[in-house]
């Protein structure tokens, strides 16, 4: 494998499975009352997908900030503050091990309206919620996390859920698992770089020793310490395919006669950002979400 520049790096990929899944979308969302959308929140800006705003107009609206625990926690304060300023419904969660309570308290209050002209029809309402949200963006894991038990396919690559899903998680609200939904064409080719970072694209369709860069860059950029230290870099100001080769060499992944083996080092950096072994990163901030990371001492 070899590496060459990073500036051509270019991200193209919407399956068919991808469209399916925004025709069951679409065709489910008359018959639900609330809409709650995955972001993934070291990613609030790239993971969100533009369409739902089109998609859902009309429909009640919650905004989890999933992997919040893998996020720099001043950010998402900031984050809930930008959204709920947009008259967003946000809130910060931990798919794996938050509170479900919380999550369906905010589904019932989105859905109070919906509740109500039941009741006052003398009907207790069985409330409808559709989660939704970008590939690994954890909603089948939020799905078990608020059902208590497995009952939705979950895994740490993108596409494992391929078809709707409804699940009941109390008498009173059952929960529709969709499958991750990106938008039509990756044409914010920042934001489609950062939605290969969490595993939203399959790294087997992207330059990994070229995304691999720009993650280390990005990270670089908002936590030069963590970054140096896990994996033993003595100037963080190194850029591009020689960041990549001072990564391999620091942290001995090395091929006979000393090469790099760059296969090894990407895998393992990719998967060390997604597990968040470098600590709590947020690489975008609300007032610029859409700009390259950049610390906040720099600002």
């Amino acid at each position: 494998m070899s590496v060459g520049g990073v500036a051509g790096m270019n991200i193209n990929w919407y399956p068919g499975h991808m469209a399916k899944a925004k025709r069951l979308l679409r065709d489910q969302l008359s018959r639900v009352d609330v809409v709650v959308e995955l972001c993934d929140a070291r990613l609030p800006y790239s993971s969100r997908n533009p369409e739902l705003d089109r998609l859902a107009q009309g429909k009640k609206r919650v905004l989890i900030l999933n992997k919040a625990d893998l996020a720099d926690a001043n950010a998402t304060s900031l984050w809930l503050g930008h959204f709920r300023k947009e008259g967003l419904t946000a809130a910060p969660f931990n798919a794996v091990g938050g509170k479900p309570k919380e999550v369906v308290s905010l589904i019932e209050t989105a859905a109070a309206e919906a509740i109500r002209r039941a009741a006052d029809k003398g009907v207790k309402k069985v409330v409808r919620a559709m989660i939704v949200g970008v590939p690994n963006s954890g909603k089948s894991t939020l799905t078990n996390r608020l059902y208590g038990g497995t009952i939705a396919r979950t895994g740490d690559k993108p596409g494992v859920t391929r078809a709707n899903q409804w699940v009941n998680v109390t008498p009173w609200l059952q929960l529709l698992d969709t499958p991750g939904l990106l938008w039509p064409r990756l044409d914010d080719q920042l934001a489609a770089r950062r939605l290969c970072y969490i595993g939203s694209v399959k790294d087997d369709v992207v330059d990994l020793p070229m995304l691999t860069i720009h993650l280390l860059e990005d990270m670089l950029s908002v936590k030069p310490d963590s970054v140096c230290e896990r994996f033993h870099l003595s100037d963080s100001a190194l850029r591009g395919p020689e960041l990549l080769d001072a990564v391999c060499r620091g942290r001995g992944f090395l091929l006979k006669g000393a090469a790099c083996d760059y296969d090894r080092c990407c895998t393992v950096v990719l998967d060390e950002f997604r597990a968040g072994k470098l600590g709590r990163i947020t690489l975008e901030w609300p007032d610029k979400p859409g700009k390259e990371a950049a610390s906040d001492e720099a600002e």
